[in-house]
Parts: structure tokens; sequence; C-alpha cells
């Protein structure tokens, strides 16, 4: 039964995560972590989710700002790399916390939804982004919505954000994948249930796909704002109680 429940869970959070720009990762961590013990969390769930993004890609292919990928990509082949390597080693509940404290600060950066922009976001900000995000996100195994406050800042429409996140986390995806292979941390068992959620991951992609094309840029932005805070709270509650 655990692999037609890491099929689920992947159709349920990455239908959501859709309308809320990124997510679904962090919705999994809690019920991976009940699933399959929190040491297996980080390596299934980049796995599942890399498997999951052809889906995603192929739909919003036609969205993808190339200009943005140019400087966020090459980093972030790098901090994918290094989040691998140090995964053992690194202080996930510190890095929780003040992750989990920006994304709650976006609900005052963005005025509850009505700014368009919290600060000026420049192209050329997407290399260091690529460097730091890739590599939290390999350590900790989810933190879609880090990477969302810039992009709203860059004022893209939703299919555009979507896009062109899915196109960059794909690319650090084979990094980090061959990565933990590599250093010993995705093996045996752990491939089947990350194929698993990797298949109901895509199947999630599809149904949100369809959703989003019912609502609004301001309701968009407004789910994609409220999400970051959830995010960010439970993150908190994690690093502070675990």
């Amino acid at each position: 039964m655990i692999y037609f429940y890491l099929f689920l869970a992947g159709l349920i959070a990455f239908s959501i995560s859709t309308l809320t720009a990124g997510g679904g990762a962090l919705m999994l961590l809690p019920v991976l972590s009940f699933m399959i013990g929190a040491p297996a969390v980080a390596p299934v769930l980049n796995l599942g989710n890399f498997l999951g993004r052809p889906v995603r890609l192929v739909l919003f292919w036609k969205y993808i700002h190339w200009s943005i990928v140019r400087y966020y990509l090459p980093a972030s082949l790098i901090g994918a790399f290094l989040g691998a390597w140090l995964l053992v080693s690194i202080p996930v509940k510190e890095v929780q916390l003040i992750i989990g404290l920006f994304l709650i600060s976006t609900l005052f950066q963005f005025q509850f939804g009505k700014r368009k922009r919290a600060f000026t976001m420049k192209l050329w900000y997407f290399f260091p982004l690529g460097l730091v995000i890739p590599f939290v996100t390999s350590v900790t195994g989810a933190l879609g919505p880090l990477l969302n406050p810039f992009l709203l800042n860059y004022e893209m429409n939703k299919e555009e954000l979507i896009a062109t996140k899915t196109f960059n986390s794909f690319a650090a995806g084979v990094v980090q994948v061959g990565s933990y292979t590599f250093f010993g941390a995705l093996h045996g068992k752990l491939w089947l249930w990350g194929l698993m959620l990797g298949l109901g991951i895509g199947a999630g992609n599809y149904v949100g796909k369809k959703l989003l094309a019912n609502i609004s840029e301001q309701s968009f932005r407004l789910w994609a704002i409220l999400f970051m805070v959830i995010s960010g709270v439970l993150l908190v509650l994690e690093s502070l109680l675990s």
C-alpha cells in the first residue's frame, strides 16, 4: 500500500502546488517523514520531484523565461552538487528557521498582496540565487517557495513563473539525483519509492495545469504569497519542535 499512498500524495500535493507557484514538496515533507522515515525524505522527494517535472515542462514549455535561465542554471548545478555532498553535515534546523522567517516576511513585503513588487529585482541577481536555493533544497528536500518572492518581484505572469522555475529545477535535479546516488544517499527501495512518488507528481502537474487556467493573475499572486507564509510557518515550527 505504501506505493499507492506515495502516488496519491504526489498527485494531491502537486495539483495544489501548481496553483500556489510551488510548495508541493514542502507539503509532502511531513507525509513522507511519517511513511518512509526522515533520513530517506530528501533523496526520495528530490527523485520523485525530478521524475514528475517533465510533465510540467511539456505543459509550460513555451512560457519559459530563457534570460533568467542563463543566469540561474549554471550556478544551480554547483549549488545542487554541494548540497547533496553536505547533506549529512549541514545544520538543517537552523537553515529551516532562517528560510521560514524570510518566507513569513513576504506577507509584509508585498503588503498582503497589494504591492506588485517588494523590491527591485535585477536579472543578474538570479546567479547567486542559483547557488543558494538548490544548495538548500538538496539539504532539506523541499524549499520550492523560496524562489517565488524573487520571481514575483521580476513581475512574471503565472505561466512564466511556473515554467521558468520548473526548467531550472529539472536541470538542478539531474545533479541532485546523480549526487545522491554517488554519495550513497539514494539506493535500493528508495528508487522505487521515488518512482511511484514521481508518477503521482506527474499526474498532479497535469491536473494543476487544468485548474490554473481558471484563476486570474491577481488570485495566483495571492495564493502564492499565502502559501509562502504557510510554508514559512511550517518550517519555523518544524525547526523549533524537532
